[in-house]
């Protein structure tokens, strides 16, 4: 990896994250491959000659195949990006099998459909960065948001396992967990299942409530967090996790509290359970 000049191959690039890091990424001085399933959305960006525009569908397995092939094949990806994604509120009883596999099917199919063609460039040249956008949702769960948190769980254990396997070819992977950023993410990004009445005042139902209050107010700056990944992606030693923002400090911080306090307050039972 040219450590003065990266590649970066960016998914979901026309809106929140993948966007503000596609952005922060060229004034950065390097080059980046931004997809999208909309590419007009990026035409303001591909007007810049370090950027290339590509139309991309996660879900569409041909397309991955297509898009990795030509970034590659037009000057290599050293950092890859998976920022494709969506959520969507709703008590887990409330989901319908097609809303479930819907957000799978992008936000961990789509981003391991990308990561898998990708790696074999990467292991060729022996280095690279994967980055998988994650949240603090994929570490501690939230009612009224299950199949998201799902999907980022998978996605952390698959990413953690990932890192051993491909550090002997020299690729890094780090995984980012935001908190609450000024993106579109509580908006137009964010879909509901049908309620059901009998979770009305019930937490699960509050996270509709909650998300659509945060829009346009979320604490965190989309702009400052490209820039902790970037510098993470440029650090000679980058983390396997890497939160964004204090509230995903706190949630995360208060979450692994309580799983040790768990794990301490049933010690002797677990114990027990040897053979003698």
């Amino acid at each position: 990896m040219n450590a003065q000049h990266r590649r970066w191959l960016i998914t979901g690039a026309a809106t929140g994250f993948g966007r503000a890091l596609a952005e922060a990424v060229v004034a950065a001085g390097d080059a980046v491959v931004a997809t999208a399933r909309r590419p007009a959305a990026l035409a303001d960006l591909a007007e810049h000659p370090s950027v290339t525009v590509l139309a991309l569908d996660v879900t569409d397995g041909a397309q991955v195949r297509d898009v990795v092939a030509r970034a590659v094949a037009s000057g290599g990806v050293d950092v890859l990006v998976n920022c494709a994604g969506h959520g969507l509120i709703g008590a887990f009883e409330e989901l319908t099998d097609t809303e479930f596999r819907g957000v799978m099917e992008t936000n961990l199919f789509g981003a391991l459909a990308v990561t898998k063609a990708v790696l074999p460039h990467m292991r060729e040249r022996g280095s690279g960065h994967i980055v998988q956008l994650s949240s603090m949702g994929g570490v501690s769960a939230n009612p009224g948001h299950a199949v998201y948190a799902t999907s980022k769980f998978a996605l952390e254990g698959a990413s953690e396992a990932l890192a051993g396997e491909v550090a002997p070819f020299g690729i890094r992977v780090t995984i980012v967990e935001p908190g609450p950023f000024r993106t579109d993410f509580a908006g137009r990004s964010m879909q509901a299942s049908t309620p059901m009445a009998a979770y009305a005042g019930t937490p699960a139902r509050g996270a509709r409530d909650r998300f659509r209050d945060q829009d346009g107010v979320q604490p965190g700056d989309p702009a400052r967090g490209a820039a902790a990944i970037i510098a993470t992606v440029r650090a000679p030693a980058a983390p396997l996790r890497l939160p964004l923002g204090k509230e995903a400090v706190a949630r995360i911080r208060t979450k692994l509290e309580r799983q040790l306090a768990d794990m301490e307050s049933t010690m002797a039972l677990t114990l027990s359970t040897a053979y003698p």
